[in-house]
């Protein structure tokens, strides 16, 4: 353990012994993302739940499961969470309503060195769509509304791929309920294309390094042998790690030096919660965010 990272442990032990709250009533809300099965994310970030109790002096740790992007959103708005995992695309909704409500502090630095990821768009193998063009006039899925690979980066740069506005191009749209539901929904031919997020680095028949498809092997749910990809999105930035702006400073830097030191300390944990391989984090702020943020406030707004 590096002397600054015991320095701040120390001092956090010390305000929790005291009686001062670290985060309301010494307990540490976490908000978890929907679209993934409730118990595997859940199972997940179990994990974080013990190791955060343990080394950072909460009384408690609570994970709260949203039904989609938008409880996560609401909560952190309203102060009742305290910390979540969010696509860029989510940040910029809550930035765009109240710039104050949340803070970026990490991001994820993916195993070639980048910060970004993409967006693609999967068909099924024994289907006749092998490229953009063979989707014109058949049904796209996306993932969620607030959803950045999901939905706000395909709305935005597609367009430039097809020649038309997305809702000119295709001939039906919807949402499938988050990123593991909308692959599925391919699978079971609700839809003709879905559109999820993978790391892009590694082997597709793998199902890249990270990212939903990932996961999805991971879990059984997915064989790569079933899927072609027909589409890539350029880089998005990857999602930031925020906090609560209220709060107490020493808080937030015991949570972002224990997160610094997770991967080193305990890498299962820091790869359940994270979906897949990735370097590590990396700091960031609401600057590396404002092409999402300009992005979302010139399309769907806040």
């Amino acid at each position: 353990m590096t002397m600054l990272r015991k320095s701040i442990l120390t001092a956090v032990m010390a305000v929790a012994v005291t009686g001062t709250s670290l985060a309301q009533d010494n307990v540490l809300r976490i908000g978890l993302l929907g679209g993934e099965n409730e118990a595997d994310r859940l199972r997940d970030n179990q994990c974080l739940v013990d190791l955060m109790k343990a080394e950072l002096g909460f009384s408690d740790v609570q994970l709260f499961p949203a039904a989609d992007y938008d409880g996560v959103i609401q909560g952190l708005l309203g102060g009742t969470l305290d910390y979540a995992e969010l696509g860029a695309s989510g940040y910029a909704a809550i930035h765009l309503r109240d710039p104050d409500a949340v803070e970026p502090i990490l991001t994820t630095e993916q195993t070639d060195g980048s910060t970004g990821y993409y967006s693609v768009m999967l068909a099924r193998a024994d289907s006749d769509i092998t490229s953009l063009e063979d989707m014109k006039g058949r049904s796209l899925g996306f993932a969620d509304p607030d959803s950045t690979s999901g939905y706000l980066i395909p709305l935005v740069t597609l367009p430039n791929d097809i020649g038309a506005p997305v809702e000119e191009y295709f001939g039906e749209t919807g949402f499938g309920g988050g990123h593991e539901n909308n692959v599925l929904a391919v699978l079971d031919g609700q839809f003709d294309a879905g559109v999820t997020w993978a790391s892009g680095v590694g082997e597709f028949s793998e199902g890249y390094t990270s990212g939903n498809i990932r996961s999805m092997v991971d879990k059984g749910m997915l064989d790569m042998e079933d899927v072609v990809q027909i589409w890539q999105s350029p880089l998005i930035p990857n999602g930031p790690i925020v906090v609560r702006s209220g709060l107490p400073e020493e808080t937030k830097l015991a949570i972002k030096d224990f997160l610094m030191a997770l991967p080193e300390t305990n890498y299962e944990c820091f790869r359940a919660a994270q979906s897949g391989d990735y370097n590590g984090f990396v700091e960031v702020d609401a600057s590396f965010y404002q092409p999402i943020i300009d992005a979302r406030k010139a399309t769907i707004g806040g």
